[in-house]
């Protein structure tokens, strides 16, 4: 069968998306940094999709996008003060904060007991997910290959193993967010990229005393 691809600047396309995704379906979407692909968070079986979607190995974890802070109870523990002064300062945006996973998370999305989270900084990518919800989010592309930065580019390199790509036009950024540790202290750079380590520390630690 294939894949859809629709306008995401059309009226119905959001609500097409929230329909495929609780159907255990998977959402290709333009972000503040790449495309993605996308699956319901707590839906065990569509993260699998993902993995198989993407061809990537289930020992690597899936990061979690959200709408906005208020959703980081959901999937995460107890966050620190100073970790929640990173959000607030960098998100929506293109950093991935890696945290304590709740335990109600399905363990397909993490096996390693934390989970990457960031809010992207992109229209489409919101409307869908406070239509939707967490989303199971990573590049919408075979493991390995260029990152995806149209709609074109999920379609050559997944084909019909998604099965709705909302077209945004080009993805802004044109690069995966930076990805920083945040059960260590300091945080630790997981991943180089638009966000560099030193603002991150220099929020984390806060106004000199």
């Amino acid at each position: 069968m294939a894949v859809k691809v629709l306008d995401a600047l059309s009226s119905a396309s959001i609500a097409t998306a929230l329909d495929v995704l609780r159907r255990g379906g998977l959402v290709a979407f333009p972000t503040d940094t790449v495309y993605g692909l996308g699956a319901l968070a707590f839906d065990a079986a569509a993260i699998g999709r993902v993995y198989e979607a993407k061809g990537r190995e289930t020992t690597k974890a899936l990061p979690i996008l959200l709408a906005d802070l208020i959703g980081l109870p959901e999937v995460t523990q107890e966050v620190e003060q100073d970790v929640l002064r990173l959000a607030k300062a960098f998100w929506p945006g293109p950093l991935t904060l890696v945290l304590r996973m709740r335990q109600t998370v399905p363990a397909e999305v993490s096996r390693g007991g934390t989970v990457g989270v960031r809010v992207p900084d992109h229209p489409v990518a919101l409307a869908l997910l406070r239509a939707s919800g967490p989303l199971a989010a990573t590049s919408a592309n075979l493991s390995g290959a260029a990152d995806p930065l149209t709609a074109d580019d999920v379609l050559a390199g997944l084909g019909d193993r998604v099965d709705l790509i909302l077209d945004g036009g080009r993805s802004p950024g044109g690069k995966p967010s930076t990805v920083v540790d945040c059960t260590s202290r300091p945080p630790s750079l997981i991943r180089e990229g638009p966000v560099p380590l030193e603002s991150v520390l220099a929020v984390f630690a806060g106004p000199a005393r």
